[in-house]
């Protein structure tokens, strides 16, 4: 680093800049399975909105790159140092500004954790619906800059429906402020949703204005059950969607993934469950329903699943709907007991479901892996995983997950449906979008960061 950048840096941040030590080296990753080449310059601790423009004020004159950085659980790769940055951490920025019970919204810093934000918010009647799987871990500020996803996203969208409004410093040091604090609001071009979900390559999130929900009341309904093969389940999935029913939680374990969560569950984990007398090859179901009419829709789900094939339970009791829940989340617990795991992230129409999980199976015949898959089947959101020795991903996986991307874009799906593209992805970005979408958003984040300096690399191959 130049002796010169290195005083501005202690000058303006004293010990909160950072440029020695592990902390440098932890920075190097994320929860991606992947790790930078090279560890950052400094890692800057910011507290304050002022900070993070003087800091980028700083980094164009010297055109030295930024890497936003919240609480670094990103599985895309989208967080991590690049070299000759510096790496703005922004966790310390971490305060409930306002929560308005009337308007039903919070005003938050960055570094809120989600599930902090959602117990707050429930001490007013009203909840934060967006729930990735890491919300007990996950910043607000990466949630809005991967737009995030969750469980609940088939009925309550992911984290850009309940994105109001942001505060937001561009890279010359410039504070903008899109959005509103009302319910509509539609002057101008929509600056928020295009902030949201451009993973720290158009400004840094220093503030944000959600939408708050009220607690919904009455008891929620479970449904869970098991069939016989992963086609079965797919044809429930199906039916749901034709049942004109939406439940809150729509989750499928495949085969693979089901005899892991089994073994990692054992005798005890599963008793009272669908999993009770299970067979090689049978498929795990489950939905919750939340609202007032929970009772209604969960009895045309119930029938739904058993016309289907499936080995049906069903409850009210939250206790025995926590435990059945439990079965999905054992998911990724009982993967990483046996090793590393890559977490992929495809989605593609609930309809072609059955055809993506064919595809998948067939992909790990090819290539010898198993590649046990977890959907979010509600929205048609899947999480194929790759377990693997080691930490690196080895290349046959690579080519798998290669084949992986490019049937879930045969199949009329994405790359993503809520984890990011980050480097992980940044190849197949035009194979899904096209030249002339790539050529548009290289144009736009131009004039956003015409030095080229936020997360370089990220999302585009060949930025610099």
């Amino acid at each position: 680093m130049p002796e010169a950048l290195r005083d501005r840096l202690r000058s303006a941040f004293g010990d909160r800049a950072i440029l020695g030590g592990p902390r440098l080296e932890a920075v190097r990753e994320d929860r991606s399975g992947q790790r930078s080449d090279a560890p950052p310059l400094a890692v800057v601790e910011a507290t304050t909105t002022r900070e993070v423009q003087a800091l980028m004020r700083l980094a164009t004159e010297t055109r030295t790159p930024v890497v936003p950085r919240g609480a670094g659980t990103g599985l895309a790769g989208g967080a991590m140092s690049s070299r000759g940055s510096i790496v703005l951490d922004l966790s310390r920025m971490n305060r409930i500004l306002e929560l308005d019970g009337t308007d039903e919204l919070a005003v938050v810093e960055p570094g809120v954790l989600n599930g902090d934000l959602d117990r707050a918010a429930r001490e007013h009647g009203l909840w934060y619906a967006p729930d990735p799987a890491s919300r007990a871990i996950s910043s607000i500020g990466g949630n809005i800059a991967t737009n995030a996803g969750g469980l609940l996203c088939a009925k309550y969208g992911v984290t850009r429906e309940s994105v109001l409004g942001l505060a937001v410093v561009l890279a010359d040091g410039t504070l903008l402020r899109t959005g509103h604090r009302t319910v509509k609001g539609v002057t101008g071009y929509d600056l928020t949703a295009l902030m949201t979900g451009s993973e720290g390559t158009l400004g840094v999130i220093v503030e944000a204005t959600l939408r708050l929900r009220p607690v919904v009341a009455g008891p929620v309904e479970t449904v869970a059950a098991a069939f016989p093969d992963v086609e079965s389940a797919g044809a429930a999935v199906v039916g749901v969607a034709g049942a004109r029913v939406r439940p809150a939680i729509l989750e499928l374990i495949d085969p693979v993934g089901l005899a892991r969560v089994r073994e990692h569950l054992g005798v005890d984990g599963i008793a009272g469950t669908p999993l009770e007398g299970f067979a090689p090859g049978e498929t795990f179901l489950l939905a919750q329903f939340d609202a007032g009419d929970a009772a209604a829709e969960a009895s045309v789900i119930d029938r739904v699943f058993t016309e289907a094939g499936g080995r049906v339970v069903r409850s009210t009791d939250p206790a025995t709907g926590e435990r059945l829940l439990g079965i999905r989340r054992a998911m990724h617990p009982a993967l990483a007991s046996r090793g590393s795991v890559l977490i992929e992230d495809v989605a593609v129409p609930r309809s072609r479901l059955p055809e993506m999980f064919r595809a998948i199976a067939e992909i790990g015949r090819r290539h010898g892996v198993e590649i046990p898959t977890l959907a979010h089947a509600g929205d048609g959101n899947l999480h194929p995983n790759f377990v693997f020795e080691g930490d690196e991903v080895p290349e046959r996986i690579w080519a798998a997950a290669d084949d992986l991307f490019r049937a879930a874009i045969r199949l009329g799906g994405t790359l993503t449906g809520e984890h990011g593209v980050g480097i992980l992805k940044r190849r197949w970005l035009a194979d899904e979008l096209g030249d002339t979408s790539v050529g548009l958003q290289r144009r736009i984040k131009e004039v956003f960061d015409p030095a080229g300096i936020l997360n370089p690399g990220v999302m585009f191959v060949d930025e610099t």
